[in-house]
């Protein structure tokens, strides 16, 4: 990839949205709805993450993707410590809205606080997972 493509990744690019789309985000009991992180390049599952609407509003806004920790109880912005910075290239919600479904630029060595590029690197079943 050339410099002026991986430059033209790293951009973050607001995702329009609408009040009413918004409204059909259905949100868990603790006002948390599960957001699945698959890359643009491959369609690799990344992460799996939590979003309040605040997060899900400051995503659509910055076009960079922003969760609520649960153990933390605070916002976080991906790789904004690790440098792993995602770029939103589109976020969708599912037929219940109780799903939503972001595809990003994985910028950095991955998603993953392990250094693994995805968090799904382990396998039922495949003893070379765990290496």
């Amino acid at each position: 990839m050339s410099t002026t493509e991986q430059q033209s990744k790293s951009i973050a690019t607001p995702i329009p949205f609408t009040s009413a789309e918004l409204a059909e985000v259905a949100y868990d009991a603790d006002g948390l709805v599960p957001a699945i992180v698959q890359d643009a390049s491959d369609h690799a599952v990344l992460m799996l993450a939590w979003m309040n609407e605040d997060s899900l509003r400051r995503t659509l806004e910055t076009g960079r993707t922003w969760f609520w920790s649960r153990s933390r109880k605070e916002y976080w912005c991906k790789g904004e410590t690790s440098g792993d910075r995602q770029y939103v290239r589109s976020l969708s919600y599912d037929c219940d809205g109780d799903t939503l479904l972001i595809v990003v630029d994985q910028e950095g060595k991955g998603a993953c606080h392990t250094g693994n590029r995805t968090c799904f690197y382990r396998s039922f079943g495949d003893p070379s997972a765990d290496a």
